[in-house]
């Protein structure tokens, strides 16, 4: 296929744009070590143009928190919705979230330190998201590991996601070796081990 008629991915809008490098920006210095023009500067328009795009920085911290919840839920779900076995679908879930967070290091870095720097009604919305995807997790692991409580299952979740979660700190594998390395540490915590 020559370069001409190659398929063009979309490039990002810049609201998206925006919302990347404030992820960034967060990620490295903290919300609060973050202004508005250093926003601006990192995507090449003056701090006030950012009011075109969103309200404040608090509403930019907002819906970049709540669209990394509706991903992870919307992700997870359309994994447990196919009919297959409950352990094929907690090793697709495991690979899905690894796979999320390797991808995205700077959101799962601003998703850890930030929740607290949320508004009362993003934290709720934020939550009650977060709270549906671990509900999720709950589900498939006891389907998968039979003999699991709920309170288990829902401990097992969070240790799992802490464990996934800690990808943005290591940089000692490439990123398949890492994706490798987490999903069997992950299935293996939860009582399930590779195939």
């Amino acid at each position: 296929m020559s370069p001409a008629a190659e398929p063009v991915a979309d490039k990002p809008s810049r609201r998206e744009q925006i919302l990347a490098a404030a992820a960034e920006l967060f990620a490295r210095h903290g919300f609060h070590g973050v202004g508005i023009d250093d926003i601006g500067s990192a995507v090449g328009i003056s701090g006030p143009a950012l009011y075109r795009h969103f309200r404040s920085k608090d509403a930019m911290l907002g819906e970049m928190l709540t669209a990394i919840s509706e991903v992870l839920l919307d992700g997870g779900q359309s994994r447990v919705g196919a009919e297959r076995a409950a352990g094929d679908t907690l090793q697709d879930l495991v690979r899905f979230h690894v796979d999320f967070a390797l991808d995205n290091p700077a959101l799962i870095t601003v998703q850890e330190r930030n929740l607290g720097n949320l508004t009362d009604p993003d934290r709720r919305k934020v939550r009650a998201l977060q709270r549906r995807y671990v509900e999720l997790w709950v589900e498939v692991i006891r389907g998968a590991v039979p003999a699991t409580e709920e309170p288990s299952a829902r401990a097992a979740a969070h240790a799992v996601f802490g464990l996934i979660n800690s990808t943005p700190h290591s940089r000692h594998l490439d990123r398949a070796q890492m994706a490798d390395l987490l999903a069997g540490m992950a299935l293996g915590a939860l009582g399930h081990g590779p195939r």
